[in-house]
């Protein structure tokens, strides 16, 4: 039997979920009861490339990164998610083996849904399935914004394109500066933008240099986000 505290506190963390920030207490509820709460620890693996998608997740607290490895076995990230998202629904609506890998970059707590509830939970909730369809279309459409940039744009650009989403999703605003919560490490902004970690390091650098950016330790702080803008367009 669930504890009170605990199912008080699953509720509140359902509600923060993206996808049923808008739903009634009852609603909450009724996904409670098919939900079980996993704790994963930092650098652990939540699934694999071509395991079976029997469950979709409910990222509650820390961040999840999706990637997969090329055939040379260079890891290129296609996500990196905070709470509130959902993850691994994709491919449990296809029926198909898991394409990516999700990896715990903190010490992660998620929800964890049976493909089953979840297919009978869209079947009766119809509604849910437009705002589903709506999130997937837009993970597909970052998705295909960052391979335009592994095409279209060097690295300089893809760099600063990446620092100024982490400012509007993770930046903690100080004046005109934009201090970046999420402390990625060179070789994690290598994977995200498909470059070696030594041009990462090198590109910090010159936008140190510039004065674009100040660097203390792996917390970076956005000084003329203005200068970065300009680098992408």
């Amino acid at each position: 039997m669930v504890e009170p505290r605990v199912a008080q506190n699953k509720l509140w963390y359902l509600k923060h979920i993206n996808l049923f920030s808008t739903l009634s207490r009852r609603e909450l509820e009724e996904i409670e009861r098919m939900t079980r709460m996993q704790e994963v620890r930092k650098r652990q693996l939540i699934y694999l490339p071509g395991d079976p998608s029997t469950t979709v997740y409910l990222l509650k607290r820390g961040r999840v990164k999706i990637a997969s490895t090329n055939a040379s076995g260079k890891e290129v990230t296609f996500e990196i998610l905070e709470p509130g998202e959902i993850f691994g629904e994709l491919e449990v609506l296809e029926d198909s083996p898991r394409e990516t890998q999700a990896e715990a970059l903190d010490d992660v707590l998620i929800c964890a849904i049976h493909r089953e509830d979840f297919d009978r939970y869209l079947h009766e909730h119809p509604d849910m399935t437009v705002k589903l369809t709506k999130l997937i279309g837009l993970r597909l459409r970052k998705i295909q914004s960052r391979v335009e940039d592994l095409v279209f744009r060097d690295v300089p650009a893809r760099l600063a394109h990446v620092l100024l989403e982490l400012g509007k999703t993770e930046g903690i605003p100080d004046g005109a500066s934009i201090r970046i919560r999420a402390k990625l490490t060179h070789q994690e902004l290598a994977n995200l933008i498909g470059c070696t970690r030594e041009t990462v390091s090198n590109t910090l650098s010159q936008f140190r240099e510039q004065g674009v950016i100040r660097i203390d330790g792996r917390s970076i702080t956005i000084l003329d986000a203005a200068r970065l803008s300009q680098l992408v367009s």
